[in-house]
C-alpha cells in the first residue's frame, strides 16, 4: 500500500491518495483543492484512479472534485445527507460548482459499504456529528477521520447540521471501539492513533 499526504486548498484540508502498489488503483480521499499538485503527484506515480471519496460535503474538502472528476472522467462519492445539503447551498457545502457548471456527486456512500481497491478494501463507517452524513474510511489499520476526529481534538459543530451530543456518539461508539493499534488520518493536522486519543483527547 501506498500512502501520501498532501495539505490542499487554503485551509489545508488533508488530501490522501491511496494506492495498491501491484495494480497501481488509487482512491483520492478529501480533494480540496490545489487540483494541479494533485494531478500531478498522482499522474508521477502511474497511479489509475478508480475513485473519488468524501468524508463529508464541506467545501475545504471538496475543492478539487470538478477538476478531478473532469481529468480522470470518474463521479465522486459522498453520503446523501451531505450530497443534500450541497444541493441546497447549506453554509460551508455548496454549490459545488466547476467552470461554471455544477458538480453532480454520486450520494452512496452508507455504513460498511466496500470499495474494492487492488487488493484492498475500503470501509464506509457512518460518523456524523460534524457534518449530517460525515463518514469515515477505514483501510486495513489505517483510519481516514475527515473532520470527525483529530489529534486531541474533535471536529467543530456549529455549521449546518453539526451536532455536538451526535459527534460524540459517533467517536465513542464507531471509532474508539476499533483496535486500538489503528493509525488515524484526520481530515487537518498530523496523524495519532485509536489509543492515543481514547487515552488522551480531552473531549473524549
Amino acid at each position: 500500500m501506498l500512502l501520501k499526504r498532501i495539505p490542499a486548498g487554503v485551509y489545508a484540508a488533508n488530501c490522501y491518495i491511496l494506492m495498491d502498489e501491484e495494480t497501481k488503483e488509487c482512491a483520492v480521499i478529501d480533494p480540496g483543492g490545489d487540483a494541479e499538485d494533485l494531478t500531478t503527484y498522482i499522474d508521477s506515480i502511474g497511479a489509475k484512479v478508480k475513485y473519488i471519496l468524501l468524508t463529508h460535503g464541506h467545501s475545504d474538502h471538496t475543492g478539487a472534485v470538478g477538476a478531478l472528476m473532469e481529468n480522470y472522467k470518474l463521479p465522486s462519492h459522498i453520503s446523501k445527507r451531505d450530497g443534500e445539503f450541497i444541493l441546497n447551498g447549506e453554509f460551508m457545502f455548496g454549490p459545488l460548482r466547476y467552470k461554471g457548471q455544477s458538480v453532480t456527486l454520486n450520494m452512496d456512500l452508507q455504513e460498511d459499504n466496500i470499495y474494492k481497491l487492488g487488493n484492498l478494501e475500503i470501509k464506509v463507517v457512518e460518523t456524523p456529528g460534524h457534518s449530517p452524513g460525515g463518514v469515515c474510511f477505514l483501510v486495513q489499520d489505517k483510519l481516514f477521520t475527515g473532520d470527525t476526529l483529530f489529534l486531541r481534538s474533535i471536529g467543530r459543530t456549529d455549521l449546518s447540521g453539526g451536532n455536538f451530543e451526535t459527534l460524540i456518539s459517533s467517536i465513542r461508539n464507531k471509532l474508539l471501539v476499533l483496535d486500538e493499534s489503528i493509525t488515524v488520518y484526520p481530515g487537518h493536522g498530523p496523524q495519532s492513533s485509536i489509543k492515543y486519543e481514547r487515552d488522551n483527547n480531552p473531549f473524549l
